[in-house]
């Protein structure tokens, strides 16, 4: 019996569990409160019959989730040092990593080949295993029963007409608000500490500029780590992109704003927005197979056109069959619906008694979204567009698919070019050892990636916070 409650999925049961009991708590609470709210008469009642219902049920499920979630991080190290206690001498005396890798196959083997196997010794520790994973989950199991037990009891006892229920469900769903809000922040902090202490790791092999401002890259034989190419190749993708997605982008927030009907608004926004859900692997598809084909034939009717005609000797255009170009025309595409979606709210959010002074002077349509719209929807357009550029430069799978690998510096966009985030992905796939300076350097890389964005996000909201005009 024990072994089988080894087999099932813990998640599940304490999630099941925890429903009803939940569920059971609401209902007695809210019981017992209708019965004194229709006993009372001229007394007052300070909750309604629900909200006790949910105190009631908030200390019953609260105490068995901590429990469930005390399980969660800390049942399986319980298990496997229980288990490491009863291995033989042989087993303790191995190395902690090597005896670590040993009890993962252990687990492994537990839940896929069940009580057999082969090896009779294995088989053995494995079926111990499922033993004592079955303990632990009965003892939490029968640990959250009486917790919920407890509040459920302590919490019932408190249901009285004068009780300010309320007020405690009210403070409980601040404080679990305040939770989710800390977490967030919490893993803020801790991806930025982790990119922190890899890179200081990383920095401390490499000189911090030559990394920096380094024209050779090479990380795959960990000899040259001169990043400079790749922040060419990112700003110059980019660049191209928001050269594409800026103009369209707030052009066609103006017209659905200000010119389009409401039957026209009403088709075309939603097509607009339609591109925000394509998946970044089409738009690379897309780029690989069309845009740069296309790019790189009219690169080579360029060059041919000028070789002909004796204005140069040599090929002008690199027409490679990936290119910058091809990335950034269409990771521009990709960003329209980040600008024209943003700006349209922006302009949607001018007050309209603007425009009807405006055309009280005299303006046409044109001068008063030239001199009156666009001027108080500025901030909004500026940070929508700083917005995008933070969405194009962490663009990664368009970039691997049609921009090319090779890190270099050139000016020619029909040249192929590469990115921080390809690099990082290039150093992070397949065999790597987490000590090297080529897998550390990925590190270094996410953290100036991680800085470039928080740079423009807070310009957008410093560009916000400094134009931003009051209406009453």
């Amino acid at each position: 019996m024990i072994q089988q409650l080894g087999h099932l999925p813990m998640g599940w049961l304490l999630l099941a569990l925890l429903a009803m009991l939940a569920s059971g708590g609401f209902f007695v609470g809210r019981v017992q409160a209708e019965r004194f709210s229709g006993a009372t008469g001229s007394v007052r009642v300070h909750s309604r019959p629900n909200y006790h219902g949910y105190y009631v049920a908030m200390w019953t499920f609260v105490p068995a989730l901590v429990v469930a979630l005390a399980y969660a991080m800390l049942g399986e190290g319980i298990v496997r040092s229980l288990l490491a206690e009863e291995l033989p001498a042989n087993f303790q005396s191995m190395p902690s990593v090597e005896l670590d890798v040993y009890l993962d196959s252990i687990a492994r083997a537990a839940f896929d080949h069940g009580y057999g196997g082969a090896d009779r010794v294995f088989s053995a520790i494995a079926n111990r295993f499922l033993e004592l994973q079955g303990m632990v989950k009965a003892s939490a199991i029968g640990l959250a029963l009486i917790s919920a037990a407890c509040g459920f009891f302590l919490a019932r006892r408190k249901v009285a007409p004068s009780f300010r229920a309320r007020n405690r469900v009210e403070g409980g769903i601040e404080l679990f608000l305040f939770l989710c809000a800390g977490i967030a922040i919490a893993t803020t902090v801790g991806i930025v500490a982790s990119l922190l202490y890899e890179s200081l790791r990383f920095f401390s092999e490499i000189p911090f500029w030559d990394f920096l401002f380094g024209t050779r890259w090479n990380a795959q034989t960990s000899a040259e780590f001169g990043a400079l190419p790749l922040f060419y190749g990112t700003f110059m993708i980019a660049l191209i992109a928001m050269l594409i997605a800026a103009p369209v982008g707030l052009f066609a927030a103006i017209y659905l704003s200000e010119y389009a009907g409401p039957t026209v608004r009403a088709w075309v926004k939603p097509v607009l927005e339609v591109l925000a859900g394509i998946p970044t692997v089409v738009y690379g598809f897309f780029a690989l197979l069309v845009v740069a084909p296309a790019i790189r034939a009219v690169a080579v009717w360029i060059n041919m056109t000028l070789m002909s005609a004796g204005i140069t000797a040599e090929p002008l255009l690199a027409a490679q069959p990936t290119s910058a170009l091809a990335a950034g025309l269409v990771m521009g595409i990709m960003v329209i619906p980040f600008v024209s979606s943003l700006s349209d709210d922006v302009i949607n959010a001018v007050p309209q008694t603007l425009r009807d002074a405006a055309y009280a002077m005299g303006a046409t349509k044109s001068e008063t979204v030239k001199h009156v719209v666009l001027p108080a929807a500025l901030p909004g357009i500026i940070a929508s567009l700083l917005l995008a550029v933070s969405r194009a430069i962490g663009e990664t799978m368009i970039v691997v698919m049609a921009a090319g690998q090779r890190a270099r510096i050139s000016p020619d966009p029909t040249a192929d070019l590469t990115t921080i985030t390809v690099q990082i992905v290039a150093l992070l796939t397949g065999e790597t050892e987490f000590d090297s300076p080529k897998t550390l350097s990925a590190f270094a890389l996410g953290l100036v990636l991680f800085v470039i964005t928080l740079f423009f996000n807070l310009i957008a909201l410093r560009v916000v916070q400094k134009y931003r005009e009051k209406y009453d």
